[in-house]
């Protein structure tokens, strides 16, 4: 083997007790191997020895406690020549006396029990951060957090503003945690100073971005950060894309009732409405905290609009489980939603999952929620028709005379208008909605 393919780290896994064991050591090595770990078949030199027990007999959690000891030793001798050596329990020992075991043998890093194995890839990755390492994974980066801005000098009236990036949620389907590394969040004198460069050139709304933005740390968090911006002369709008309901906290949901230049539009992924799938996800919510956590948005924002994030065909999804997210949709009823096949990602939790679902069967589920989405998608439209909205003009459209805007709700609308108005908020009074978009005529002009 040349030197090249050799695996960035070495794993050895020893197993005690029955098939079921062998199996998931089988298991354990596929879900670990796009972390860099490649099988070795001796604890000594191994970057993590994992200890896949069984608590059948007395004696064999004895011998657990006995190899713990001698593989210490290996660790400490590591340690000593400048390496390490992460050490990790599973099985029937781990289920049974996970803090008996980080009592007796605190070299040990990681308890995990055998229906749990999946999250090794998650706890190795913390365990990493806590020394300040990082892993050579060789997940490919998904493109969706890959299209962040690399320049300052805008391109039309909106810009993007990258204020947070990485995710400590290990979502089993994403690779995200991997890919990006841990929760970071730029300073908040920073981001306000951007912000302004981007007022100063013409810049009247932006989007601030981040792998999980309203996990935002910095000073006041989002809400703080959003309040913060808000009185930036020029910077009348502002939105933030993508965030998940953990991070909903009472602070951001007040602003959006608070704060005028907060769009009444919240992008909010739900994933699914089953809870049997949702903690199949590690998405750590259920439907019903779902439910109340919109219902407190929109008590605050009566005319928010609900935008979300939908999977279907999870490892395990069954016929049951899609129609609990058809019932969570009619429920909350979306403005707009992204929505998508399940698509194993190498390495990821989910991708070793028991119960993947037939493709044939994703296409019939995915055809019957976006049937449903559309269908609300057009309703919220519609529902627009008749009413003026505030404008934000950014583009010429198509046709002689027209220009292209964006409502509050960032829906795209057609005006017959002059060139002089690119760049200002003007109050359109919608008389047409299609799926995706509204057109409208000139209400009253403002600056």
């Amino acid at each position: 083997m040349s030197e090249t393919a050799q695996p960035a780290k070495r794993l050895f896994i020893k197993t005690y007790g029955c098939q079921m064991n062998v199996y998931d050591s089988e298991r354990m090595a596929d879900v670990l191997a796009p972390l860099g770990y490649g099988m070795t078949d001796s604890p000594e030199g191994a970057d993590l020895v994992v200890l896949n027990t069984c608590h059948i007999r007395e004696k064999a959690t004895e011998k657990v406690y006995s190899e713990l000891g001698q593989i210490k030793r290996m660790k400490q001798a590591r340690e000593a020549d400048g390496a390490g050596m992460t050490i990790a329990v599973a099985g029937c020992v781990a289920q049974a006396e996970g803090e008996e075991i980080m009592r007796r043998q605190p070299a040990v890093d990681l308890v995990v029990g055998p229906q749990a194995y999946h999250q090794l890839p998650e706890l190795i990755a913390r365990a990493h951060r806590a020394r300040g390492e990082r892993l050579a994974a060789d997940f490919a980066a998904d493109e969706k957090f890959d299209a962040l801005p690399t320049t300052r000098r805008p391109d039309g009236v909106t810009a993007f503003l990258t204020v947070q990036e990485g995710c400590d949620k290990f979502c089993t389907f994403c690779v995200v945690p991997y890919t990006r590394g841990a929760e970071w969040s730029r300073p908040a004198e920073t981001i306000e100073a951007e912000a302004r460069g981007l007022a100063e050139q013409g810049v009247r709304e932006v989007t601030l971005l981040g792998q999980n933005v309203n996990s935002y740390a910095g000073e006041g968090g989002l809400a703080g950060l959003v309040r913060r911006l808000a009185k930036i002369p020029g910077l009348d709008r502002i939105r933030y894309t993508t965030s998940h309901p953990r991070d909903m906290d009472d602070a951001l949901i007040a602003a959006h009732g608070e704060v005028d230049e907060l769009m009444p539009y919240l992008h909010l992924p739900v994933q699914a409405g089953s809870d049997k799938i949702l903690k199949a996800m590690n998405r750590a919510h259920t439907a019903e905290s779902y439910l109340r956590l919109i219902e407190r948005i929109r008590a605050a924002r009566p005319d928010i609009a609900i935008s979300g994030d939908f999977i279907v065909g999870f490892p395990g999804e069954r016929d049951a489980d899609f129609e609990a997210t058809l019932q969570l949709v009619r429920e909350v009823g979306y403005a707009s939603a992204f929505s998508f096949k399940y698509s194993r990602r190498p390495g990821t939790p989910a991708s070793a999952m028991p119960g993947q679902v037939a493709e044939e069967v994703k296409d019939e589920r995915l055809a019957r929620l976006q049937a449903l989405l559309i269908e609300q998608q057009r309703a919220f439209n519609a529902s627009q028709t008749g009413k003026v909205l505030p404008v934000l003009f950014e583009k010429k459209g198509r046709h002689t005379g027209q220009l292209i805007g964006r409502s509050p709700y960032l829906q795209s609308v057609h005006v017959s208008a002059p060139d002089r108005l690119l760049g200002q908020i003007v109050t359109v009074k919608i008389e047409d909605a299609a799926q995706n978009s509204l057109a409208g005529v000139l209400a009253l002009e403002t600056a």
